[in-house]
């Protein structure tokens, strides 16, 4: 089965505490003072101590193009996701030794915050010593679900390929999204909860050389499933206008964990002979705190069953697709034993649910 070997990050440099965003938003955003007091609840009950953007906070407040917009989001995500694979190929935790960039079979780049092309792995295959026969496969507009579907399409690529090698970047920058003159609440949460991030995951197939690299027991994909909603198109994802995106943020998605996501679940564990009890924690894509605190509900398990997701939104926010995949470097950081499995989970536009279950083995 392919094997998770390595996870790196770019994280961005300017940060801004959830105290900070809630004054910036509080002076900025065209609501009644009456109707953004009511709102400004969303911010402490979000569980978002901090979070990291691409730009400054100085940067929102002034008005932007698409094209400014995405002239940003272009160098961030080349900056951001250099880093995120240098981290990647040379985590010291995860590998023996570092991994040359010619090693490298497939790259897989997924994102929604923005739009390039040629797409930014070709700037990357440019900038770094990759290989001229490197498969290329962009992956665009699956928003908060593309971290756990880029998990599956990479395992695809590796059962049929198992001598190779492939990079997964995940990178998005939400906050080049922001509209300061969008006076919907939708817009108004999502100035709560979303920051930027980039991640970078190794994988290999059975047959590959790399796996002799693995310094510890590391989590292998066995199964996935993708569960898509009929006439789901208006609960989550962009409004494309001259200024930039526009959030689509439904607040029913705490009420479809509670239906749709919970029946893909028990599909899954059906499916699979599994039992909830078989897993120690869940790596979910944490989208806020009400949709954490929905899927407690569905499956009666304590906060601590999701510790790994709490502890990335209170120090990230959620980050669209990456998220969940810094949610799973933490739980391979507290190096689980052989054995150990758990369901990788996300949400995203379409609507859709994404679920990959992992198992640590020995290689």
């Amino acid at each position: 089965m392919p094997t998770i070997a390595s996870i790196g990050v770019g994280i961005p440099k300017y940060q801004i505490k959830q105290s900070d965003a809630r004054e910036f938003i509080r002076t900025i955003f065209p609501r009644s003072s009456h109707q953004i007091e009511r709102l400004l609840p969303v911010f402490e009950h979000a569980l978002i101590e901090e979070r990291q953007l691409a730009v400054p906070v100085e940067w929102l407040k002034e008005e932007h193009s698409f094209e400014d917009r995405n002239r940003c989001y272009i160098q961030a995500a080349i900056d951001y996701a250099k880093l995120a694979i240098e981290d990647c190929l040379h985590h010291r935790h995860f590998l023996k030794q570092p991994v040359h960039e010619s090693d490298i079979d497939c790259m897989i780049f997924v994102s929604s915050t923005g739009i390039a092309t040629p797409s930014i792995d070709a700037e990357l295959i440019n900038d770094m010593p990759f290989s001229r026969n490197i498969t290329r496969i962009p992956i665009w507009g699956l928003g908060c679900a593309g971290g756990a579907s880029g998990l599956a399409r990479a395992a695809d690529y590796l059962r049929a390929h198992p001598d190779a090698n492939v990079l997964l970047i995940n990178a998005e920058f939400c906050s080049l999204s922001f509209q300061k003159d969008d006076h919907r609440k939708s817009n108004f949460v999502g100035s709560a909860l979303f920051g930027d991030g980039v991640s970078c995951v190794l994988m290999t197939g059975d047959e590959s050389k790399l796996r002799e690299n693995i310094k510890h027991v590391a989590p292998r994909i066995m199964h996935s499933s993708s569960k898509f909603k009929r006439d789901g198109l208006t609960i989550m994802g962009w409004n494309i206008q001259n200024s930039g995106f526009h959030v689509i943020f439904s607040k029913s998605i705490p009420k479809l964990v509670e239906s749709f996501w919970s029946e893909h679940i028990n599909e899954f564990l059906h499916k699979y002979n599994l039992e909830k009890d078989e897993f120690p924690f869940f790596v979910a894509h944490p989208g806020g705190q009400r949709v954490l605190e929905a899927m407690e509900h569905v499956l009666n398990v304590s906060w601590d069953f999701f510790k790994f997701s709490y502890q990335v939104l209170k120090s990230h926010g959620n980050m669209s697709s990456p998220t969940v995949i810094f949610v799973l470097k933490k739980a391979m950081e507290s190096f689980p034993d052989a054995g150990t499995k758990s369901l990788l989970s996300a949400l995203g536009p379409g609507f859709s649910s994404e679920l990959t279950l992992l198992e640590w083995k020995d290689l």
